[in-house]
């Protein structure tokens, strides 16, 4: 039967003692997940390490790039840090060259949630809550979320994402873990294929320009599978800009339903990670950052391209882009939305 242990992880100043739930399967394998930003902090399935992060909290106090956290409001960026809803201009608090990213510079992954556990015979499950007053990073209407991690027998991941709020607004929930299922120091060796035929351009900023792309002939071509860092030094401005990936796909055939849309391989171990989701689209980012710009487990330096996210989400500034669809909440309505990660 899948456990749940929990164990103190530190202490969040003035918000007082954050624990972390380990959550084991029947096969041994386990996920932990800490209250402080429900964020992932560890996946381990047959002895390997998936994910990067960090040992203790101060970690993750300490300033790092939204390791395995939940990312709230608003996932990716609000150009000029401001949009409008019902007739009415929303000012946000800007933290990326005067755009907001990921909800403002105390987002959800800042704060410590409230916690409640379920273990069953097929599964362990992990909901967390947290309160957003209104006016919160600039963003209009109380907003109560839940977010419910579920860790089965199969080695899948489950999130679910819920949503309601005292006013009309704007969520984009997502979660930032940076996966990387091989042994190498970079993901440039694994194997991917995203289920797009089309992907969001942006400018130096990060910014959309409003259209999605076709993929075909470009770096942005993961339609068959083919390695990660085959393309990610192309002369391509895209790339060149960012050091590597970090554009949004946009998923094929989106309607709502929980689909498959990408699998992540590792020809080395025959490692595996079958994702689906109910959003448009999934940001992927393969950690571009200088090597030694930020440490990781045993305050060890990230390399460059060390890790890859795929975070599922609604497309960047969909606010302010009359082509991309908002997503809206109003009073009465609940937002929900899941993501699925699975290991072989």
């Amino acid at each position: 039967m899948p456990t749940i242990i929990t164990t103190d992880f530190g202490e969040a100043p003035g918000q007082g003692m954050v624990q972390q739930y380990a959550l084991t399967n029947d096969l041994g394998n386990t996920v932990k997940i800490t209250n402080y930003g429900a964020l992932v902090t560890s996946i381990v399935c047959y002895g390997g390490e998936m994910v990067i992060g960090f040992d203790s909290l101060a970690g993750y106090l300490e300033g790092n790039p939204y390791y395995g956290a939940t990312i709230g409001r608003y996932g990716n960026r609000i150009a000029g840090a401001q949009f409008s809803l019902n007739e009415e201009q929303f000012d946000l608090v800007a933290n990326d060259n005067g755009n907001q990213l990921h909800g403002g510079p105390k987002g959800f992954d800042k704060y410590v949630w409230t916690a409640s556990t379920e273990e069953t015979s097929h599964y362990a499950s992990l909901r967390l809550t947290h309160v957003s007053p209104d006016g919160d990073m600039g963003f209009p209407g109380e907003l109560t979320v839940h977010v419910t991690y579920t860790w089965d027998n199969e080695n899948a991941l489950r999130i679910n994402y819920e949503a309601t709020s005292t006013k009309d607004t704007i969520v984009n929930l997502t979660n930032h873990t940076y996966f990387n299922i091989g042994t190498a120091d970079t993901v440039h060796g694994l194997e991917l294929v995203v289920s797009a035929d089309r992907y969001v351009p942006v400018n130096e900023a990060g910014i959309p320009f409003g259209e999605t792309e076709p993929v075909v002939g470009t770096p942005f071509d993961f339609t068959s599978a083919k390695p990660v860092g085959q393309d990610i030094d192309a002369d391509h401005p895209q790339i060149q800009s960012a050091n590597g990936y970090d554009n949004t796909w946009a998923i094929n055939d989106y309607d709502g339903s929980l689909r498959p849309f990408a699998v992540l391989s590792d020809p080395a171990s025959g490692r595996k990670l079958f994702c689906s989701t109910t959003e448009p689209g999934v940001q992927v980012f393969t950690t571009n950052f200088g090597s030694g710009d930020y440490t990781e487990r045993g305050g060890r330096p990230l390399t460059t391209h060390r890790a890859i996210c795929l975070e599922t989400q609604h497309f960047p500034d969909s606010p302010n882009q009359e082509n991309f669809t908002t997503p809206r909440l109003k009073v009465g309505e609940t937002y929900r939305t899941t993501t699925v990660y699975r290991f072989e």
